[in-house]
């Protein structure tokens, strides 16, 4: 027996409710990864890509992964035992960031920063004097704070700059070659309105050509998958996996819909519903998180008031509205709510919905 899902309105820090192009796109037949109508699919998705990263390279494609792989994938293709990778850390990410890179087996130089503070780009290029990978997130997950990553490009010298824009590809200004982003890896789930499952990934042809060429990963070998994705054109692919190719389809049904409403628009609406969140927070007492001229408009995060139980706030939301918004990260998990007005739910209708229903769980929780 079939069992009937209850919609959620997803309002957390993602997955976020899917473009109704991207849903409709999973029920299309199921192509096999090497058919020339699935390979026409991919080619789109991935200049599709090249469109919302603001790139031309031609290794631009989406990993069979969600962005932590992606995040995976930049380090174990550019660093190795003896390298070293300089990590801007103001939240969760940046912390899972130097994980990687330690196991990668690169030496790595932390510059911390406060979380809830965006990254101080001098000092993070100040670090050391010859870094293989200078890394940063450019919109943290974890603190809803956007960094200056263009700033950062400008001081990185000949280090590779890798950046994480899981929370702002789709939905905020992205110019990967203007602000000279050598890697840069994403997520569907958040501002593309898309499943969770696949990695939007970049990389240039300098950065490629100084890649490890035998990493530690086979399947994230992006000298394998360029054969396949990205760098390939036309029929002739080389075999690497099987290409999750409903995901895929999705993906490019997403992207269609977003480049159809325009970049710009759709920037300047997820601005929109960000800073009439944020507003209306504050209008109810609410005090927000991050600092204030480095607030992210598709996640915000709030503080929870003194003496309510976020758990208990968050569960009467989703039991009452079937609405999420999500727990903070660290050591602020119970003290920080995140909520995401990313892809389609970034709208004047979904500030009003979270708002009033916020304001009755404060009460009532």
């Amino acid at each position: 027996m079939t069992e009937t899902l209850t919609y959620r309105h997803l309002f957390g820090p993602g997955p976020s409710n899917c473009y109704p192009e991207a849903i409709a796109a999973l029920g299309h037949p199921v192509l096999g990864h090497l058919d020339p109508l699935f390979i026409e699919i991919l080619d789109r998705a991935c200049e599709g890509l090249r469109q919302v990263w603001g790139t031309g390279n031609a290794r631009t494609l989406p990993l069979s992964g969600t962005g932590s792989a992606g995040m995976e994938a930049a380090f174990v293709n550019t660093v190795e035992k003896g390298d070293v990778a300089v990590i801007a850390v103001n939240g969760l990410f940046g912390e899972r960031m130097c994980e990687i890179a330690r196991r990668a087996g690169a030496e790595v130089v932390r510059v911390d920063h406060e979380w809830g503070r965006p990254i101080d780009p001098e000092r993070v290029a100040a670090a050391h004097p010859s870094p293989k990978v200078i890394a940063a997130v450019h919109a943290e997950t974890s603190t809803g704070v956007l960094s200056d990553i263009a700033a950062l490009g400008q001081l990185k010298g000949d280090a590779l700059l890798i950046t994480d824009a899981v929370t702002s590809i789709g939905g905020l200004e992205l110019l990967a070659d203007d602000w000279g982003i050598d890697v840069g890896y994403a997520g569907t789930q958040k501002c593309l309105g898309v499943a969770p499952g696949l990695a939007p990934f970049t990389i240039s042809d300098a950065a490629f050509e100084r890649r490890v060429k035998d990493p530690q990963s086979w399947y994230l070998d992006i000298g394998l998958l360029g054969g396949y994705a990205g760098a390939a054109s036309g029929s002739k692919r080389t075999y690497h996996h099987t290409a999750p190719v409903a995901m895929i389809a999705s993906l490019e049904a997403a992207l269609g819909r977003v480049l159809n409403e325009g970049l710009d628009a759709v920037q300047a609406r997820h601005a929109a519903a960000g800073l009439a969140l944020q507003n209306g927070l504050q209008e109810m007492g609410l005090e927000l998180f991050a600092a204030e001229d480095s607030r992210l408009p598709s996640l915000t995060t709030v503080r929870v008031p003194h003496g309510v139980d976020s758990a208990a706030v968050r569960s009467y939301l989703l039991e009452n509205f079937s609405l999420e918004i999500g727990a903070g990260a660290g050591e602020f998990a119970s003290t920080v709510w995140r909520i995401g007005m990313m892809g389609p739910n970034a709208n004047p209708a979904s500030v009003v919905l979270v708002l009033g229903a916020l304001k009755e769980a404060i009460a009532k929780a």
